[in-house]
């Protein structure tokens, strides 16, 4: 069975997430680990899970990518394609299992999520949600990730392949 964690990320975090809910969903699926930039196809694979940073309440746009890339060294190419564009140029999902998380600031109250704003148009596009969206928290803006932060994205990426399977056998 075959995962694709796709994700976009400004100054690396979203990327270290995303390779750590990869080395989770290993045991139970070959997983491959494409920067959004790729424009990777889902085509074929048995799971779909894509993350993305929280901007301004949800996924980015151009505007707010611009905006992030002024408080800090951004990836090389981070601004020029994000997950609400990839979802929004992509192929119907014709009931592929899939999941979304976000990175987003450590603070109380902090609302909109991208994770949900993913998983709403993964939906949209045919997708069957296996698990709700989950959060993972960062200290500020540009990082780092909260302390033990990698290790629970690799236990939901556990869950997730659990998750997945188990779904599976009742489709």
């Amino acid at each position: 069975m075959k995962a694709l964690v796709v994700y976009e990320s400004m100054f690396g975090n979203t990327a270290d997430v995303a390779r750590s809910v990869a080395d989770g969903l290993a045991g139970a699926f070959e997983v491959t680990v494409a920067d959004v930039r790729d424009r990777p196809s889902p085509a074929g694979v048995d799971l779909l899970v894509v993350g993305a940073p929280t901007h301004a309440f949800g996924l980015s746009r151009p505007a707010t990518r611009a905006d992030a890339a002024q408080q800090g060294e951004v990836r090389e190419g981070a601004q020029e394609l994000g997950i609400r564009e990839l979802l929004d140029g992509s192929a119907r999902l014709a009931g592929t299992p899939v999941a979304a998380f976000d990175t987003k600031v450590n603070k109380a109250y902090v609302p909109g999520s991208a994770a949900r704003k993913a998983l709403r148009l993964l939906r949209g596009l045919g997708g069957r949600a296996v698990l709700p969206a989950e959060s993972f928290r960062v200290t500020g803006m540009t990082g780092p990730l909260v302390a033990g932060e990698l290790d629970r994205a690799r236990q939901w990426g556990q869950t997730l392949a659990a998750s997945a399977l188990a779904a599976r056998q009742h489709v």
